[in-house]
């Protein structure tokens, strides 16, 4: 693997133009062909196998008018008054949102009685001849336009329903900027230079740039998530900078070893290209694992995110080393004071000199106190997220800012909670079980349960064979209770009978997430395990990576139950109520944290490893390999964690905890994990952490850290028993082969 990142690099540096006017062509094609034929984003929130999904099929297949989706527009008006008042401006929205493309019925609020009993509030039930998921953006926009006129009469006018919630635009709050300007901040100080600060950005916009505009594209071939943008930027910001501060800053140290700069940063191409390419490799194949839910929306992600996260490698291996060869020296020339650059050319000569070093061996001298204080502390952490509780969020839960939270707060004020957790009854009336004539004592049982408020006229196909019972729970969507009515019903009734609608489809969505995530975890973690052997030709270093990874998202998740669902240190986020768990985070959030932790456990542990085969010495060989990444790992943790925590400041609620859960994680792993528990595990496994059984470490294929002297790799782990430690070989450097 190395001898292919160095032959990359080598050939972008040779030809820096060519490979600059690569990637120029290449944005120039990707990003206006996105603009052109791109797709727009949907939220697939069907889970295959379902009721939900069997009675959302029937429907598009024998009754395609009860199907579509619905909005709802809400009007208000202060408390004392009545909106009859406004009755000739109301109507007249009426029908300026029946000439919208897609609108196939419209209702009067003041014909059909759907008006609050105090007066206050009305709506218009709108109903679209296409699936919720297809009604475009621009529809919304239209009715909106419509409406409008409304607001000028002195009457609150706002747009909600299943059709305007899902196909919202993801909010922004701008602080995404500011995240960048920190990270530029910390890349400043890391390297003392504006230039090889601003390298690392650079790379790490292009990625992103490249990587939404194929996200676009993506979007026309399948059904991409709308949040999918958001959440590949969010990575494809923090692992592009981070994978060019890894190559760098190794090149930088190359160079103060004293070697020229083409070679300087061919062996850093060589060394930590190779990592770079290992640990993006991992994030890919730690997201693609989302397809294992089965979920559309959650594989959309998985795809979408590894798709930023290929172009954060390529550009580390091909761009960035064609700026390299033609910044030459600007990179490595910091301006400091002369006291600064001697202490730290001192440093860079002898790790001895560093707080990294001193701090490993402290660690390894004493490491049971530390490693249970360490793991102590994640533990506590953790331990909110054994009280997680999940749920689909709904409409309830955006920011107030957008209109379809103050449709909803207005509809379950006026209408009661319930209104906006619609359910939809659906009878096969071609299948044994109940028949024409028994739904009115269909209806009846339902409407008996404690769980509902009221329940609707039956609709009859035109072919007669199905009918549709809409059903009002009393509760909210993303209410326990509204799962628990809803699992009522469906014990209740016949074979022939499903109950769909967005509340049922987004509480299956949320039961198979639970059901699936066990698999999930396991087969990430089996996976992980196996690359780190190979990569590292050790059983006992990917164990102890995969616990130490499971504490720290533990951990992270216990953060975001606090703050969320209990409510602790809400008012510094900008949260004004409690809520669940949105109910895909668990699973996304395992999926980014493991792949973003491996970067770190892989950047590290190269080094020692490195470090070992020169040493033969496992502590000392774990304080060298801090002390030389310990300050560039602070760095980009750093980076990362500053990139995360600027989308903590974005107006969704969802948002908000995919920035503070990854940004809580990126602290935890680099602080406790790398600098305690990693020294602490290490010193007690001494020889042991590099030993593989002989018969496996035949077997296996050699993508391993190995030891190369003069260009000859040399065999390790060759017995059963603990390795033999290595003679010191200064001239010897780590390879990822």
């Amino acid at each position: 693997m190395n001898r292919l990142t160095r032959r990359i690099g080598d050939a972008s540096a040779r030809r820096p133009w060519v490979t600059i006017g690569a990637w120029v062509a290449a944005l120039a094609l990707v990003l206006p062909l996105a603009g052109l034929v791109g797709g727009s984003f949907v939220d697939d929130l069907v889970a295959p196998g379902s009721q939900s999904e069997r009675a959302m099929e029937l429907l598009e297949d024998r009754f395609p008018e009860a199907s579509g989706g619905s909005a709802v527009a809400v009007f208000a008006v202060p408390e004392g008054e009545r909106i009859d008042r406004h009755r000739p401006a109301v109507e007249a929205a009426v029908d300026r949102i029946a000439e919208v493309e897609h609108v196939a019925t419209v209702s009067d609020p003041f014909t059909v009685g759907s008006v609050s009993p105090d007066g206050r509030i009305s709506y218009v039930q709108v109903a679209f001849d296409v699936p919720p998921m297809e009604v475009k953006p621009e529809k919304i926009d239209a009715l909106n336009e419509a409406i409008e006129p409304v607001r000028g009469d002195g009457v609150v006018a706002e747009l909600g329903g299943d059709a305007v919630f899902i196909n919202a635009e993801t909010p922004t709050s701008g602080a995404e900027a500011a995240g960048l300007l920190s990270a530029l901040v910390i890349l400043v100080v890391a390297f003392g230079t504006i230039v090889a600060a601003l390298v690392p950005i650079a790379l790490a916009l292009v990625a992103v740039a490249a990587g939404l505009g194929s996200i676009v594209l993506l979007a026309h071939a399948t059904d991409v998530s709308t949040a999918a943008p958001t959440i590949g930027a969010m990575i494809g910001l923090g692992v592009g900078i981070d994978y060019a501060l890894f190559i760098v800053a190794r090149c930088r140290e190359n160079r103060s070893a004293g070697q020229d700069n083409s070679t300087a940063l061919s062996n850093a191409m060589s060394s930590s290209g190779a990592a770079v390419l290992f640990a993006g490799g991992t994030v890919v194949v730690a997201m693609s694992a989302l397809a294992l839910t089965g979920l559309g929306f959650l594989t959309s992600i998985g795809l979408s995110t590894s798709l930023v996260v290929l172009f954060a490698v390529a550009t580390a291996l091909t761009l960035l080393p064609a700026l390299l060869s033609l910044l030459g020296d600007r990179i490595h020339k910091a301006r400091r004071h002369r006291w600064l650059r001697m202490r730290r050319a001192k440093k860079s000569e002898n790790p001895e000199q560093t707080a990294w070093w001193r701090f490993a061996h402290r660690v390894s001298g004493r490491p049971w106190p530390y490693l249970l204080a360490g793991s102590a502390v994640l533990v506590t952490l953790a331990i909110p997220a054994l009280r997680m509780e999940t749920g689909f969020p709904d409409a309830g839960n955006d920011a107030t800012s957008t209109t379809h939270r103050r449709a909803y707060d207005l509809l379950a004020e006026g209408f009661g909670p319930g209104f906006n957790a619609p359910l939809l009854v659906v009878a096969d009336l071609r299948g044994p079980g109940v028949d024409a004539a028994g739904i009115p004592e269909l209806a009846r049982r339902v409407a008996d349960d404690p769980g509902i408020a009221s329940i609707g006229e039956p609709r009859f196909s035109t072919a007669g064979d199905t009918v549709v019972l809409p059903v009002l729970p009393t509760t909210a969507p993303a209410d326990a209770a509204t799962s628990d009515t809803l699992e009522r019903i469906r014990g209740i009734i016949p074979d022939n009978v499903a109950v769909s609608g967005l509340t049922a489809m987004t509480d299956d969505l949320t039961r198979q997430l639970t059901d699936t995530l066990p698999v999930f975890i396991a087969a990430i973690l089996v996976v992980s395990f196996l690359l780190l052997m190979l990569v590292f030709r050790s059983v006992a270093v990917p164990l102890k990576a995969a616990v130490m990874n499971l504490l720290s998202i533990g951990g992270a998740y216990g953060v975001v139950v606090a703050v969320f669902q209990w409510g602790w240190l809400g008012g510094l986020f900008n949260l004004h109520e409690t809520m669940l768990i949105a109910s895909p985070l668990p699973t996304i959030f395992f999926a980014v944290l493991f792949g973003l932790s491996m970067d770190y456990e892989v950047f590290l542990l190269s080094r020692v490893r490195e470090e070992y085969d020169a040493t033969g010495d496992p502590t000392e060989s774990v304080a060298r390999g801090m002390a030389v990444t310990g300050r560039v790992i602070t760095s980009a943790a750093l980076i990362m964690t500053v990139v995360f925590l600027s989308f903590v400041a974005n107006p969704s609620p969802l948002v908000k905890m995919m920035g503070l859960g990854l940004a809580t994680a990126i602290v935890l792993d680099a602080t406790i994990v790398r600098m305690v528990l990693v020294p602490a595990s290490m010193a007690l496994l001494g020889r042991a952490a590099w030993w593989l059984p002989r018969p496996l470490d035949r077997r296996l294929p050699r993508i391993a850290v190995e030891t190369v002297e003069s260009g000859d790799a040399v065999e390790s782990n060759e017995s059963d028993d603990l390795p033999p430690p290595p003679k010191p070989t200064p001239a010897s450097t780590a390879r990822i082969s």
